[in-house]
């Protein structure tokens, strides 16, 4: 009569045991899964060399430059970051921001886009990976100090026919500005610079 009744309690034990571990598990994944960030917080970029995901893709390198563009008083936050799962197919994004985590300019550029001019014709007979290493050091000079150009429009400059007057007129009547001069899309030279009666950055040339 002992045997039933010790095999009964054994396996209550056990039942007991098990729904106790169930919810302790479940309770863990519950407090995982509690993020104290608050989702309205300033998007800071990852460091580089970092293998995160931003929208579902990843991150393959990061550069950053800090230099006066938006306010003469402060310096803005220049961002350049690879995205995508390779590099010779990700894409550059380009960011800005000024001292306060606004974003003043964010464009998205192809990789194939850092490419220097020099390596133009290496990049169509170059190796996949020689060609990635040229990329990466495209990224590594984006911003060198020799790209920022103050004022950003020299005296005697003639008006783009891309660019209306008014915001030209803002540009060229401040000797603040500060020009930024990169490779765009396709290849071509661009010089950005910000309007601070406008409020906003603008591409001179392209």
């Amino acid at each position: 009569m002992k045997a039933p009744f010790f095999k009964i309690s054994s396996l209550a034990l056990l039942v007991a045991s098990c729904s106790l571990q169930l919810t302790s598990c479940v309770s863990t994944e519950r407090e995982a899964s509690t993020s104290t960030k608050d989702p309205r917080a300033t998007y800071t970029p990852p460091p580089a060399g970092s293998r995160t995901r931003i929208n579902g893709k990843t991150v393959l390198n990061t550069v950053r430059a800090s230099h006066a563009f938006s306010d003469p008083n402060s310096n803005d936050n220049f961002v350049l970051q690879l995205r995508g799962e390779r590099v010779l197919t990700s894409q550059a994004h380009f960011i800005v921001t000024n001292n306060m985590g606004d974003t003043i300019r964010h464009e998205v550029l192809p990789a194939r886009a850092l490419l220097s001019h020099a390596d133009a014709g290496l990049a169509r007979s170059a190796s996949v990976r020689d060609q990635e290493i040229a990329i990466l050091q495209g990224m590594n000079s984006f911003f060198t100090p020799s790209r920022f150009a103050q004022p950003a429009v020299p005296a005697g400059t003639a008006q783009p026919a891309e660019l209306d007057a008014k915001t030209w007129t803002t540009l060229r009547d401040d000797p603040t500005a500060v020009g930024f001069d990169y490779t765009g899309a396709g290849g071509a030279e661009r010089r950005m610079a910000y309007s601070q009666k406008l409020g906003k950055a603008v591409v001179i040339s392209q």
